[in-house]
């Protein structure tokens, strides 16, 4: 077990846990929207869980870092904070505000942080940039809402986990990259319906289950499979 100090408070956790985690497992929030527990290798790619470790030249995302004894760490820093205000800004700007509509409103990542950092949702010195079509309706079991989208991955890591492949992949490049579905003419052999992990885990709501009226392949109800707790 080591011990180390967050923020001036000593906590202990097992050697070699994701730092993220040991802090989140503490009471101790860091924004953060890509990381899902259990990860070996975070993407680091949402670029908000920064944080200053003594010994580093700059602030470093917290999934990225292993707990180890004596490591003193500071999530609250004017650096750390203009870094994660920058991230917002720039994710907010090809965000969809439209909480209202979105089923994940009052519970979604992106209000937590925006309260977390005191930031509005809608940048007021960024263009919003949004991407066509608003809704894809490939997948015979979801609708995706690109421009609700983070690009997180979580629902590319977790469909991975269930299945010992993902039936979801990252497309395109740049402003245009979006979440897609590949073999989506097979998922028949998938329990898509009951498993829907991959809606669950999204923090913002932009994985839906459509309508049974509106599935286009009927679920394979007698495959086996059971989908484990994934915790987040």
């Amino acid at each position: 077990m080591a011990k180390f100090l967050v923020d001036n408070r000593e906590i202990e956790a097992d050697e070699g846990t994701i730092l993220l985690q040991a802090c989140l497992d503490h009471g101790i929030y860091i924004p953060n929207l890509c990381f899902v527990k259990g990860m070996d290798h975070p993407s680091a790619s949402c670029r908000m869980c920064f944080v200053e470790v003594e010994g580093e030249r700059q602030p470093v995302p917290s999934c990225t870092v292993k707990v180890k004894d004596g490591i003193v760490v500071k999530t609250d820093t004017p650096q750390v904070r203009q870094l994660q205000r920058t991230a917002f800004q720039l994710l907010m700007s090809v965000h969809d505000v439209d909480c209202a509509n979105c089923p994940s409103n009052k519970k979604c990542e992106l209000q937590r942080i925006a309260k977390f950092l005191k930031a509005p949702l809608k940048p007021r010195a960024l263009e919003i940039y949004l991407k066509e079509p608003r809704i894809d309706e490939s997948h015979p079991f979801l609708d995706y809402y690109p421009n609700r989208c983070v690009l997180c991955g979580r629902c590319v890591y977790t469909c991975g986990q269930r299945n010992a492949q993902s039936f979801l992949a990252f497309s395109k490049r740049g402003f245009n990259t979006v979440i897609s579905f590949y073999g989506a003419a097979d998922l028949s052999t998938l329990d898509c319906p009951n498993c829907h992990a991959c809606v669950d885990v999204c923090p913002v709501g932009a994985l839906v289950l459509k309508e049974p009226a509106k599935r286009t392949v009927p679920a394979s109800s007698d495959l086996g499979l059971t989908p484990k707790p994934l915790e987040v």
